[in-house]
């Protein structure tokens, strides 16, 4: 660790390790992340379920103090936007917002759907598709 005195000048935030996720039922919220999106499941710690998702590790976890929630969303990037959310559709998810074009960039079309896991926290689905 540095000493604040020879602190780098830059600083780059440009992966993220692990996102939290406060949930009210621990085992229902691994279920849907584990069996309705597919993620792997990696092991449990007290009041805390942990699963991999690409080179980022999802955190669940179970309120420590009655507090709001909300105002974040994880957007999971997809090769397939209408194939995945055919696919969390079978398996009993509903999406808040189908399958929609959000822009047309220089080199690809911006999609976008989403649903709320069983914490009422809101999901994004993204894709970029090559125009």
């Amino acid at each position: 660790m540095s000493h604040p005195d020879t602190a780098p000048t830059e600083v780059n935030f440009d992966k993220i390790g692990q996102i939290a996720i406060t949930v009210d039922d621990l085992a229902r919220a691994k279920d849907f992340y584990r069996n309705t999106l597919g993620m792997k499941f990696l092991f449990d710690a007290g009041h805390l379920a942990f699963l991999q998702c690409g080179n980022v590790r999802l955190m669940l976890t179970t309120p420590e103090k009655p507090e709001p929630r909300g105002g974040t969303i994880i957007y999971y990037k997809v090769d397939d936007i209408h194939a995945t959310c055919a696919a969390i559709k079978v398996r009993g998810a509903a999406l808040l917002e189908e399958p929609h074009l959000i822009a047309k960039m220089p080199d690809n079309d911006l999609w976008m759907a989403s649903l709320k896991d069983p914490a009422n926290n809101i999901l994004g689905i993204m894709c970029e598709v090559r125009s």
